[in-house]
């Protein structure tokens, strides 16, 4: 049976903005409080869909979360009708109404973490929604993550859903930014690889001093044991914490990993070496063929991987075994990365193209190519089980660009997250969209009318 990576990629929502609410995120930080456009956001994720579709990868659509969050806003004091909770909380607390409409749920690698029923104990898909409670404006997402991923996942005997992680520090969830699976065919038991910050519990692990580590090793495997996975089967990393401290918030900004072949910074992880060779014994084990593609920090900084966000790119498997390897335009715009790119495909190597598209409204926000999409192995059954209005098509395609061109604004400052009409044109937005999608009823509005 055939077995298929399906990338889903986040919808980027209608209230995109630069709100800077990511402490620990180099660029969401410096682009705090300029002018954003939604339109333009939505359309250059869409076009990045259709272009990988059109080159025969598996495409879906991840929908966008209901902003602003007027429930939040509730459980916080703020009462009133929905245009009153909203008006109340810009008077008052203007940063709390920012966090409330953030459009961070675009980057759906931290929706969840998934593992495919080839290293399942009960040889189904398992799911299992980041609780995200490092920062407030994502730690409200994953309630509705959830019936989203449930109604794109419905099928039960193929699919298992599990709620988030206790919202607690010793419990930080960051979902997939922080997870890698590494196996010689989608289809076939594979080694799932977790990197974490810190240990809430054990001392031997250093934690960063500037930055939060958002990930911890317990939450990493309580997830492990949801999703019933072998321990021959994983691999337990830390992330560097002075690479941490330099910006790189997530694993994912610094490595990505898919096949047999992770592509990663020199500075990644500390104990490099254990871990390279335990992940290569495990792969080995599963009839795999571990390889590891090192970037010297001789030439390329982990300044540089973090403003071109290198290593926040998408390792796609071509039929051919060939990987193609997709960037933000930033990383062609910094010298010293792209000379390396242009090396590292002239070596006819694991990786033999790279392609550029041009992401500017989510790099502002300190988000990439690999950000924006959660990976799904799937096989022939399963992929035929999943809700089929959410794979992208040329239809659809079209659909969803006319969709935006007719509910988004072309341009977005703080001060319209004030305005209560903001609010209307994102759930009427939403309302069409889950039709379109053939979601249901997922978000709070439709839930309770």
């Amino acid at each position: 049976m055939k077995s298929f990576e399906v990338n889903f990629d986040g919808l980027v929502g209608p209230t995109h903005n630069y709100g800077g609410l990511s402490y620990g995120n180099v660029a969401s930080q410096s682009n705090s409080q300029q002018g954003s456009n939604p339109r333009e956001a939505a359309l250059q994720g869409l076009a990045k869909m259709k272009a990988l579709a059109d080159m025969g990868f598996q495409q879906g659509v991840l929908a966008p979360q209901e902003r602003p969050d007027v429930a939040a806003l509730r459980s916080l004091g703020f009462s009133g009708s929905d245009a009153e909770v909203i008006q109340r909380a810009a008077k008052e607390a203007m940063p709390l109404l920012v966090a409330s409409c953030s459009a961070s749920s675009m980057w759906v690698a931290n929706a969840a973490t998934v593992s495919p029923s080839a290293d399942t104990a009960d040889g189904r898909v398992h799911f299992t929604a980041a609780n995200l409670n490092c920062k407030y404006h994502r730690s409200i997402e994953h309630p509705t993550t959830s019936r989203v991923l449930g109604a794109m996942f419905a099928n039960q005997q193929h699919f298992a859903h599990h709620a988030a992680l206790p919202a607690v520090a010793q419990l930080g969830d960051e979902g997939a930014a922080n997870h890698t699976r590494f196996c010689r065919a989608y289809g076939e038991p594979g080694v799932e690889f977790f990197v974490f910050g810190r240990s809430a519990f054990d001392t031997r692990y250093p934690a960063p001093q500037k930055y939060p580590a958002r990930q911890t090793l317990e939450a990493s495997q309580a997830v492990a044991r949801l999703h019933g996975l072998s321990d021959d089967g994983v691999v337990y990393a830390q992330q560097n914490p002075a690479v941490i401290d330099q910006g790189v918030f997530h694993n994912d900004v610094i490595a990505v990993g898919n096949g047999e072949v992770l592509f990663y910074h020199e500075d990644a992880f500390l104990e490099t070496e254990r871990v390279l060779a335990e992940l290569k014994d495990k792969l080995a084990k599963r009839g795999g063929n571990f390889k590891a593609i090192c970037v010297p920090r001789a030439q390329v900084t982990v300044e540089d991987a973090v403003r071109s966000y290198l290593f926040n790119s998408q390792l796609l498997s071509r039929d051919d075994g060939s990987m193609l390897l997709v960037v933000p335009e930033e990383c062609r715009n910094n010298e010293r990365v792209w000379a390396y790119l242009n090396g590292l495909t002239s070596q006819n190597g694991a990786i033999s193209e790279v392609r550029v598209f041009d992401l500017k409204q989510s790099m502002q926000n300190g988000g990439g190519p690999a950000c924006l999409r959660l990976r799904v192995a799937l096989n022939e059954t399963e992929l035929a089980a999943v809700n089929p209005g959410v794979i992208m098509t040329a239809p659809l395609y079209d659909t969803l660009t006319q969709w935006v061109d007719k509910h988004y604004r072309d341009r977005l400052v703080e001060s319209d997250l004030a305005d209560p009409q903001l609010l209307v044109e994102c759930r009427t937005a939403l309302d069409e969209l889950t039709r379109i999608l053939k979601l249901g009823s997922v978000y709070p509005f439709q839930l309770n009318p």
